[in-house]
């Protein structure tokens, strides 16, 4: 998520804001990888609400986090009202799917040791 929020500072400076947000909303899924650790920043927030409000009944959202979802709240940051828009977009009709277990990473790390 970093990098889309440094593309959206980029194309806020340079004028293209409003087309990367309709290019974003017209994907049919957009997959917003390595949700967190990070409380996002006011502008970061508000950006976030734009693309979720646009894909609401559009398109597929694809969230990845390492960060328990009880966590999320806190993590979107300190404004309460736009954390509770964004979470109402992104938990109506959605399907959660929990992993457990070790890191395909460190399996793999470890197959290589041996």
């Amino acid at each position: 998520m970093p990098r889309l929020f440094a593309a959206l500072d980029l194309a806020r400076s340079d004028g293209r804001y409003s087309r990367l947000l309709r290019t974003l909303a017209r994907a049919k899924l957009l997959v917003l990888d390595d949700w967190g650790p990070e409380a996002l920043t006011g502008e970061q927030q508000r950006d976030l609400l734009e693309i979720v409000e646009d894909r609401y009944d559009a398109g597929s959202l694809l969230i990845t986090s390492q960060v328990p979802v009880e966590n999320w709240y806190a993590m979107i940051g300190s404004l309460p009202t736009l954390a509770d828009a964004i979470l109402d977009r992104v938990v109506h009709n959605a399907y959660r799917i929990s992993l457990t277990g070790e890191s395909l990473r460190k399996t793999r790390h470890t197959q290589a040791d041996t």
